[in-house]
Formats: structure tokens, C-alpha cells, sequence
């Protein structure tokens, strides 16, 4: 067991362009994290940029999604022994310099799994497009009557989690919109989660594969996986079968 010891989990999908400057940052941010670099089937250098900026890159075959590669992610931080994960984005809107707002709940006890929330204090600057607005909203209020919890943010890949947390999502996590049912499994799973305000920066390079229409589907698509997931039955993590 990697005791104190943090992985830092990219996901990155072609993000030659942001990934050299994502893992400098998160170096810049505090030199002991370990990053690993999950690369999703890139086609471009990717993964070549972020193992030459030191990080540690799992490549897989073929582009598998955002669900599979974070799962992987976590997948490696459980097998290498991590007891503390921070997950963030490969396109270089989360900024690495506030994963200490996200590490205090965890480092306190306070939480298994912390989530960086864009709204909880209604002063942030980022602003998505109206159909993700819509979405967000909507998420946000369905997942606070589901969990039982106020939430704001069900769709920020800006995350801390503990070896519970780690061990959970290592053997579980959705698809598509993970971010949205994963915290139905938190809940299912009696995992405590945590909110806390941070920024978002825009896209570094390219964009956002997530169109006006494909914005609408999804919103169908996960709220039906939203009550799936609430009266579907989840196998206890391994981890917590070994160490009760």
C-alpha cells in the first residue's frame, strides 16, 4: 500500500495539443503526485507528449469512451496500491493548482469521494452552452431527489477519492455520462461525497464532442439509466470484501 502517496488520473482522447501542459501543471502543482495518463485509442501523440513530460501512460487498443477509460484509471490506481486518486480532465480545464480544495475532505475523513462543483457558490465563470445548461440542471435536481443530497454539479470529471472510493469505481462505473449515475452508486454504496467550489477554464485546444442534439439524447438516455441504477443491484467492491 502506497501510503500518502496520490495518483493523479488523466483521461485524454487526441489531446496532443493540452495533455504536455496538463501534466506540467499538475507537477507544478505538487511534485509528489504520481499522473498516469489514460489513453483512449489516441490517434495523434497523446500519449508519446505525456510519457515524455514524465507521466506514466496505459494505452488502449481502441477508443473505448469516457466511462471505460476513467474506470482503467482507477483500475490502476487500485492495483498499484493507491490509497488517495484525484481525477481530472486532459484538455486542461481543471486546474490543478485547487486539488488541495478537493484533497481536505479526504485527508480529514470527511468524505470517500470528493467532487469539484462549478456551481455551489453561483460566483463561478464558467458558462456552457444552453443545451448542457439545461441538462445540468436537470441532472443536478433529479440526482439530489434520487441520493437524497443536495448536489450542483453531477457532470464535473474534477474529482479525490479515498481507497473506498478508488475500489468502488475500480469495479463499477457507468458509461457516457459516468459522472451522473456514478454518484447513484456512491449513494447505493453508502460512500460519503462531498461538494466543493472550484473554476473551470475553457478548452485549451479543440472541441467538445458533445453537440446540441447528442446534448438532448443524453439527457433521455441517462435519466432512464438514473432509475435503472437505483433499483439495480451492485456487487460489493472486492476491496471492501477484503477489508471489511
Amino acid at each position: 500500500m502506497r501510503a500518502g502517496r496520490i495518483v493523479a488520473i488523466v483521461p485524454a482522447f487526441n489531446e496532443a495539443g493540452a495533455i504536455g501542459g496538463v501534466v506540467d501543471a499538475i507537477r507544478a502543482a505538487d511534485p509528489a503526485y504520481d499522473v498516469v495518463v489514460i489513453d483512449d485509442g489516441s490517434s495523434d501523440e497523446t500519449g508519446a507528449i505525456a510519457r515524455s513530460r514524465g507521466a506514466a501512460v496505459v494505452t488502449l487498443p481502441y477508443n473505448v469512451g469516457i466511462g471505460g477509460t476513467v474506470q482503467t484509471g482507477f483500475k490502476y490506481a487500485l492495483e498499484h496500491g493507491y490509497e488517495t486518486a484525484v481525477r481530472l480532465d486532459g484538455d486542461g480545464q481543471h486546474d490543478p493548482g485547487e486539488l488541495g480544495k478537493l484533497l481536505g475532505p479526504i485527508h480529514r475523513d470527511e468524505a470517500d469521494i470528493v467532487t469539484g462543483s462549478r456551481f455551489i457558490d453561483g460566483s463561478g465563470e464558467y458558462r456552457p452552452p444552453l443545451a448542457r445548461r439545461i441538462g445540468i440542471v436537470w441532472f443536478a435536481r433529479i440526482v439530489s431527489l434520487l441520493i437524497r443530497q443536495q448536489v450542483t454539479d453531477t457532470t464535473s470529471g474534477f474529482q479525490a477519492l479515498n481507497r473506498k472510493g478508488i475500489a468502488l469505481f475500480a469495479g463499477d462505473y457507468p458509461n457516457d455520462y459516468p459522472e451522473v449515475e456514478a454518484m447513484v452508486l456512491v449513494f447505493k454504496h453508502r460512500l460519503r461525497l462531498v461538494e466543493v467550489p472550484v473554476t473551470m477554464r475553457g478548452r485549451e485546444t479543440g472541441q467538445s464532442s458533445i453537440t446540441f442534439v447528442r446534448s438532448i439524447y443524453y439527457v433521455f438516455k441517462v435519466t432512464l439509466a438514473l432509475f435503472m441504477a437505483m433499483v439495480r443491484r451492485y456487487a460489493v467492491p472486492q476491496e471492501e470484501v477484503r477489508h471489511p
